[in-house]
């Protein structure tokens, strides 16, 4: 393990955070509120930072990275940059103590949405910029972004991607890994930038069309009103974030086949057939469920229906209705979604549909094999056999996935939270959707959340935007041996 060359990486992941930063300190500035001094010591001392990392162990370049390598820079990237993202929140006296602050950042970074803020429309504006920002940035990965750009320093390639990028296949569109990635934020950045476009033909303001646009595409949630969604109660703006919510929980590479001419590529990928089966049956479900129980017209159930389940399932968790106070079998089919989660590939977090779906696939293999003994049989997707490497990967990964949201919740709930409470964090961070049930619910936030299980609660955010191995890999011993 070359440390030196993890720090290296570390340190120019940190110099671009601080220039990202620089655009918040631009926001503070115009509108000339309470934000101006955090943010420029923030920038300060994050610049001061990776200079001085990317100083002291800059040494050697080299093309190739190690998987171990790989993983250990993912990680330790993830970790730097959620810590001085915390900057302008802690010195800006938004947070009580510096763990509130580490939380609202890893919970930006990571897509997760879950607030502590108990009013966040007296929050300056610079700093609900970058509180949004940081979204935008963890949605497709910082690590991808960067990308593009550390080839030129000697830095490469695909191990990073492999770590970093939300998929059991990382699917390479072009050779070069650095091409890839451009390729990605191009998509990403065209589809904010209509979707800003859209808020404002709606009446939306410029900041808060910008503001939810960062955090619509990268599945986040964080939202600049107290209410969420509901604050603008609009048919129009729900129908635009349901649709650009569904668009994030697809596979960017299908949007980028679709905008080169293959208007069928959605349709012809099992996945994403897979996945919007799946959504549009949820949908039916709930809002007959939510009819006559919660809205008197069936129109406003499948309004209110359809998004709060395209929110969860795609782990935006964005609200505009307090779920909680639906039927219980509509709460169980949420709870059920936050499992879930999006396409391999989309910036959702979840189990991925994918894999799901491959799970279902080698469970009827089996069945059929109980019936035909001596047929040989394969997994298959797209016409090909899923290798059995990918397989085990896959059935580690939920294994692993539920024992730890096991374990997590049980911990959580010896710290004193109730079940419901200690459940629905765990699966809400877990899976990076935001809201989740009990205390930390649509209408209420993680504020009450003791301090050891914002900690826990943070690790958890980590373990689901990483997916679960290139973090757990770090607790192996044989990690660390030579």
């Amino acid at each position: 393990m070359r440390w030196r060359y993890v720090l290296y990486v570390v340190g120019i992941l940190l110099v671009f955070l601080a220039l990202f930063m620089a655009l918040a300190l631009m926001v503070g500035l115009l509108y000339g509120d309470g934000s101006i001094r955090s943010l420029a010591l923030s920038i300060g001392a994050t610049m001061a930072a990776g200079l001085l990392l990317f100083g002291i162990f800059g040494g050697e370049k080299t093309e190739y990275i190690s998987q171990r390598e790989g993983m250990a820079i993912v990680a330790a990237g993830w970790t730097a940059v959620g810590l001085f993202g915390a900057l302008p929140f802690y010195l800006g006296g938004e947070m009580g103590a510096f763990t509130d602050a580490f939380f609202e950042s890893v919970s930006g970074f990571t897509t997760t949405g879950s607030s502590i803020l108990t009013d966040i429309e007296s929050v300056p504006r610079g700093l609900l910029f970058w509180r949004s920002l940081i979204q935008w940035l963890g949605g497709m990965g910082i690590i991808v972004l960067s990308l593009a750009i550390l080839p030129f320093l000697g830095v490469g390639g695909m191990q990073l991607y492999k770590a970093e990028v939300p998929s059991p296949v990382p699917d390479k569109l072009r050779p070069r890994i650095r091409d890839t990635a451009m390729i990605l934020w191009q998509v990403y950045a065209l589809l904010s930038a209509v979707q800003v476009l859209l808020l404002l033909l709606g009446g939306m303001s410029l900041f808060d069309a910008v503001c939810h646009a960062f955090t619509t595409m990268p599945t986040g949630g964080f939202s600049t009103r107290n209410a969420s969604v509901a604050a603008y109660d609009s048919l129009y703006f729900d129908i635009v974030f349901i649709v650009f919510m569904m668009l994030a929980g697809i596979n960017f590479s299908l949007h980028y086949q679709f905008l080169k001419g293959a208007p069928l590529a959605f349709w012809r990928d099992s996945e994403c057939r897979f996945f919007l089966l799946v959504v549009l049956l949820l949908v039916v479900v709930v809002s007959l469920d939510i009819h006559k129980t919660a809205y008197a017209g069936i129109g406003e159930a499948f309004r209110y229906g359809a998004f709060q389940v395209v929110s969860i399932v795609t782990t935006t968790g964005y609200a505009t209705a307090d779920y909680e106070q639906w039927p219980a079998m509509s709460q169980i089919i949420l709870l059920l979604c936050m499992f879930l989660g999006a396409s391999a590939g989309s910036t959702g977090g979840g189990m991925k549909c994918l894999r799901i779906m491959l799970c279902l696939k080698y469970c009827y293999k089996e069945l059929f094999s109980l019936i035909h003994p001596h047929a040989v049989t394969h997994v298959k997707i797209g016409g090909k056999s899923v290798p059995e490497d990918i397989m085990r990967s896959i059935f580690g990964f939920l294994s692993l996935y539920m024992l730890l949201y096991a374990l997590c919740a049980v911990a959580l709930a010896g710290m004193g939270v109730d079940f419901v409470t200690a459940f629905g964090a765990v699966a809400a961070t877990i899976g990076n959707i935001g809201p989740g049930f009990g205390a930390v619910g649509p209408v209420e936030n993680f504020a009450l959340i003791p301090a050891a299980g914002k900690w826990l609660l943070i690790w958890c955010m980590l373990l689901g935007r990483l997916e679960i191995y290139t973090v757990i890999i770090l607790l192996v011993p044989e990690f660390w041996r030579r």
